[in-house]
């Protein structure tokens, strides 16, 4: 089959697109996917320039193109272990079962499904619980013509959408719920950073589904789509967040940004409110002075572990037409280094997608 295969950390010569790489068999569990379209993610990039080593500092688009040097093989992957290569990526699949394992029901195959992109990682007493592997990090994922995945992750969706818009919710979609619902949001005044990405423009469409007041921080050059996500306001990234939307003025505050701006956020949190993050594409190292974190009584909470009924409960929402999905642009598999220079340029709004070679 065709395949987009990493092969190390680094640049874009890292990802070798190939025709030759064996069709994956499922084991017992598992299910064949034939792929429709599997979309572009922040992990991707970071995980093929080394970004989640610790000994990297800064942004993640100072190294998109060609990597960090100071990028650590032992800690190079999101979980802090050594990744394993070569591997296909891909943490969004849509796609149709098309074989099934010996443990598998014979009527999923036809099926339509999303691949859940967080999975339930092995437990003991050391490791506990928030343990998770990624679909496409831990295991082969979707940029491939096939993938397979275990049958109890590949769930199946009920859905006019197409494949590729289908493809842009399991990743940013599912990591903003797992935000939201770490954070218990409500009907309350929510700010959002960095809006106009993946999981930014979810989180402002699942803000409102769950009746919140969303402050939305994009460029001003976004601002219109993003208040057709439904945003309640638009602040421009480049604002001073003291004077707009003000001190004490927000209950939860939605980083995915970090970077210099960062003590900003702590101070228009309202006293006893929340900030919860799963991203720091501006920079993971900032600045923290204590005393506004317990004398404002705030609560942080560090996104990556979902519960599975956070995949779940998504596949409802894009059933009864609670969310849309919103795609900026497809791209045939092949060009997938042009995806991610598009990515890392970050002109677009919402998701890219890569779409394989179909089979007739």
């Amino acid at each position: 089959m065709i395949a987009v295969v990493l092969t190390g950390h680094g640049g874009f010569d890292k990802l070798e697109y190939r025709d030759n790489v064996p069709v994956p068999q499922p084991g017992p569990s598992e299910v064949l996917i034939r792929v429709g379209a599997a979309g572009v993610n922040n992990t991707d990039i970071n995980t093929r320039t080394g970004w989640y080593s610790k000994s990297v500092t800064t942004d993640t688009n100072a190294g998109g193109a060609s990597g960090f040097a100071s990028a650590d093989d032992s800690d190079g992957s999101w979980s802090g272990r050594p990744f394993e290569f070569p591997r296909i990526q891909g943490a969004d699949c849509c796609g149709q079962i098309v074989a099934v394992g010996s443990s598998v029901d014979t009527g999923r195959i036809g099926e339509r499904v999303l691949v859940r992109p967080m999975q339930p990682g092995e437990t003991d007493a050391n490791t506990g619980a928030f343990v998770c592997q990624t679909y496409g990090s831990e295991f082969d994922g979707g940029f491939a013509q096939y993938a397979k995945a275990y049958s109890i992750d590949a769930l199946k969706i009920d859905s006019d959408l197409n494949d590729i818009e289908l493809a842009s919710f399991p990743c940013a979609y599912s990591t903003a719920e797992g935000m939201l619902e770490r954070a218990n949001v409500g009907a309350e005044t929510v700010l959002v950073t960095g809006a106009s990405g993946g999981v930014g423009s979810a989180t402002v469409q699942l803000v409102k589904r769950r009746g919140g007041n969303v402050i939305a921080i994009t460029a001003l050059a976004k601002q219109d789509q993003v208040l057709a996500l439904g945003a309640d306001r638009v602040i421009d990234r480049d604002s001073d967040l003291l004077e707009a939307p003000g001190a004490d003025s927000v209950d939860v505050v939605v980083d995915l940004v970090a970077g210099p701006q960062w003590p900003q956020l702590l101070e228009v949190l309202k006293r006893g409110g929340r900030y919860v993050t799963a991203g720091a594409i501006a920079g993971p190292i900032v600045e923290l002075d204590v005393r506004t974190l317990y004398l404002k009584d705030l609560s942080f909470f560090g996104c990556t572990y979902q519960r599975e009924e956070i995949f779940e409960n998504l596949i409802g929402y894009i059933e009864r037409g609670e969310i849309r999905p919103l795609v900026s642009k497809s791209y045939a598999l092949e060009d997938i280094v042009l995806a991610q220079q598009d990515f890392i340029a970050k002109k677009h709004i919402g998701k890219l997608v890569l779409v394989p070679p179909q089979d007739e």
